[in-house]
């Protein structure tokens, strides 16, 4: 707890910290914020919170957050599901849907492979890929749009690994993005080209 403050004020700072990029002071100014919001909109506010825990699920196909399952992708028959975006997270995904380029369909690893944080290919949705793959003989290729870093780099090797026997043609996404960028802050050129570019893993 914060010392010096009312309880709830303090239990309210603590919780905030714990969400990514907030340190004490920005912690500090959010709780300060929500304190002064009015009944109504400190309820409208709580209950957005619990509404997205509770209507938002992950599609079971691909893993995106949706309100229902299968997605809206995933279910639509426009999308060419035999061209699948491998990317790590759904900010990634939501950054490359923008574009309005990709009409193939998705799947979101849940991160990358990271030795050093602890992250394993048993803790990333690799397992459901290759599922996928077998239950769906239509897929003819699996994009790897993981980060241009060492771990995005190390998965996109491992998951080339796995998926070769499968007979899919594997390709990775071009260059168009710098080494150490994230996808994530990628303007929508650039992931284009990226996109475009693309080039098979033997």
């Amino acid at each position: 707890m914060v010392a010096g403050y009312p309880r709830s004020l303090a239990k309210l700072i603590d919780v905030l910290k714990k969400l990514p990029g907030i340190g004490h002071k920005t912690a500090q100014r959010l709780a300060f914020y929500i304190m002064k919001l009015d009944q109504a909109k400190a309820t409208e506010l709580a209950q957005a919170i619990l509404d997205v825990r509770k209507d938002l699920v992950y599609c079971s196909q691909c893993f995106i957050l949706t309100d229902k399952d299968p997605c809206d992708i995933c279910s639509d028959p426009r999308r060419d599901h035999s061209l699948i975006l491998v990317v790590e997270e759904l900010q990634d995904f939501l950054t490359i849907e923008r574009m309005g380029e990709f009409k193939g369909v998705y799947h979101i690893l849940g991160g990358s492979i990271s030795p050093l944080e602890g992250r394993t290919p048993d803790d990333l949705k690799i397992r459901e890929l290759i599922q996928r793959l077998h239950q769906d003989p239509s897929a003819r290729e699996v994009i790897l749009a993981t980060n241009p870093n060492v771990e995005g780099e190390a998965t996109a090797i491992y998951l080339a690994r796995m998926l070769k026997p499968l007979g899919v043609k594997i390709t990775r996404i071009a260059r168009g993005l710098p080494v150490g960028a994230d996808i994530e802050f990628a303007d929508e050129m650039t992931m284009l080209r990226a996109l475009e570019g693309r080039q098979e893993i033997t």
